[in-house]
């Protein structure tokens, strides 16, 4: 046996015990820690229209700098879907997050015994149910509409009301400094869709145009007060 042959047999004993050292444990990579998982999962449950995307940018924002596939992961083998229709914001989810800050305005067209029609302006709470009877008038001008929306501005500052958004629908009586008005207020004016009586709390089915009309029926029963009453845009959609 030459001795080249035993130095050749050290060096590869010395080889394969310096791998076998250096080789880690696991192969694959390192489960996440326990305390990231749970605030991803909390995160998805405090906040259902986040999807894993989302998730990952929060967790970024907060210094945590894991992969998005890493919440992908967590997600799925919490049983969550990690990109649903989540995304999307519905109406109504829009309506229910934002209960406390919505108003939401409409025209109702009342005919009295005399046969007059008038317009009574009126605003609902979506929080309380709260209906404010603005005014009603037989013409609705640009500067009766701007006054009374100034008379709620001031109204709502009153009583501390912290209202940041107003639903409306495109009623041709509303003029440009309605919308000016509560701007300056601070409140975003939304217009409601072309014929989505839904999107409005005082035009939708069974709400507050239909509890009128009936007590409206009531009092022509007796004798007295106003025939019948609709709303406007529900009106102009008859007629149209």
């Amino acid at each position: 046996m030459r001795p080249d042959t035993i130095l050749r047999w050290r060096r590869d004993l010395q080889a394969r015990r310096h791998a076998a050292v250096s080789r880690p444990r696991r192969r694959d990579r390192p489960r996440t820690i326990r305390s990231i998982r749970v605030l991803v999962l909390r995160l998805v449950q405090e906040n259902p229209s986040w999807g894993y995307r989302r998730v990952h940018g929060e967790l970024l924002t907060l210094g945590i700098r894991v992969a998005a596939s890493t919440v992908w992961e967590i997600l799925r083998e919490a049983g969550i879907d990690p990109s649903p229709d989540r995304a999307a914001t519905t109406w109504t989810d829009f309506l229910r997050s934002q209960a406390d800050a919505l108003l939401a305005a409409d025209f109702i067209e009342a005919v009295t015994l005399t046969g007059m029609r008038m317009y009574v302006l009126a605003v609902i709470e979506h929080a309380s149910r709260r209906v404010r009877i603005l005014g009603a008038t037989a013409h609705p001008t640009a500067a009766w509409v701007t006054q009374t929306a100034r008379n709620l501005v001031m109204d709502l500052e009153d009583v501390g009301c912290q209202v940041e958004y107003l639903i409306r629908d495109r009623d041709g009586k509303y003029p440009a400094l309605f919308d000016a008005v509560f701007a300056d207020a601070g409140i975003t004016v939304v217009r409601s869709g072309v014929r989505v009586p839904r999107m409005n709390s005082l035009q939708a089915p069974d709400r507050f145009v239909h509890a009128v009309t009936a007590f409206g029926r009531d009092l022509a029963a007796a004798g007295v007060g106003v025939v019948y009453a609709r709303s406007s845009q529900a009106a102009t959609d008859a007629e149209a």
